[in-house]
């Protein structure tokens, strides 16, 4: 399975349009960050986890010539505005596969409306397959896909286990019962957003804690913003089995 890091950043990503912040105004490629998304690849099938506003950059940053599925954590822009930017898969493939809860599906549909309509639907807008997803595992293709249920400040969040592999993104507080999900992983990927507390967010110093307790072989940040620092000299003072996620990263687990 190879997973890449299609975007790193928070819903500004970096730079934030007009800042002079000394991160913002960084040549290093690690410290510029699209908005967040992961691409999971196994057996050819192309998951793409959250669809953002810089979707179409990241499909052609990463020459992505098919995609299978597109799993939604949750609704805020930063995850679901690029959903009309799957048209050339939709004119090559047909309807692409979207597995969300049925309040992200609603949020969807408020918000693309075209895409959804059943009558007299414009020739040129994409159409999905939906999937209303709840809090037990289900199969793509084969695939066992088991959402992890947590909490964004008071806003209901899906992370995703695939097979040895954890993706959470915008987490700020979460169940026992969902981290017992989290037992045994290769590879976690979880939001870090900045070095002070944040309200709906982990900081570095939480997500190192939660980190410790699920105890992965190996664990990526993301969800970065500038206020986290510059990404050599944070990534210099982590633990060893602990990494900055960056823009176009790929791994193999």
């Amino acid at each position: 399975m190879e997973v890449r890091f299609l975007g790193t950043g928070t819903s500004q990503g970096i730079p934030i349009i007009g800042s002079d912040h000394p991160v913002c105004l960084s040549d290093n490629p690690k410290d510029k960050r699209l908005r967040v998304s992961v691409l999971v690849t196994w057996n050819n099938l192309n998951i793409l986890i959250d669809c953002g506003p810089d979707f179409r950059q990241q499909m052609l940053a990463n020459n992505v010539n098919h995609l299978d599925a597109i799993l939604y954590t949750h609704e805020h822009n930063d995850h679901i505005a690029g959903l009309d930017d799957i048209r050339p898969f939709f004119f090559r493939q047909g309807d692409i596969p979207i597995f969300a809860h049925k309040r992200v599906l609603k949020s969807l549909k408020k918000r693309f409306d075209y895409i959804f309509e059943t009558e007299n639907k414009y020739p040129g807008a994409p159409g999905v397959k939906e999937n209303v997803i709840e809090n037990k595992g289900f199969d793509f293709n084969g695939l066992t896909i088991t959402p992890i249920q947590f909490w964004h400040n008071r806003l209901q969040v899906f992370g995703f286990r695939i097979k040895d592999f954890a993706y959470l993104t915008d987490l700020k507080t979460i169940e026992d019962k969902e981290i017992e999900k989290l037992k045994n992983l290769k590879v976690l990927v979880v939001n870090a957003l900045r070095i002070k507390p944040h309200h709906s967010h982990l900081n570095l110093e939480e997500a190192l804690e939660f980190i410790k307790r699920v105890n992965p072989e190996i664990a990526y940040l993301t969800h970065i913003s500038h206020l986290l620092g510059f990404h050599d000299e944070v990534e210099a003072k982590l633990p060893a089995n602990v990494h900055l996620a960056y823009d176009n990263l790929k791994i193999e687990i």
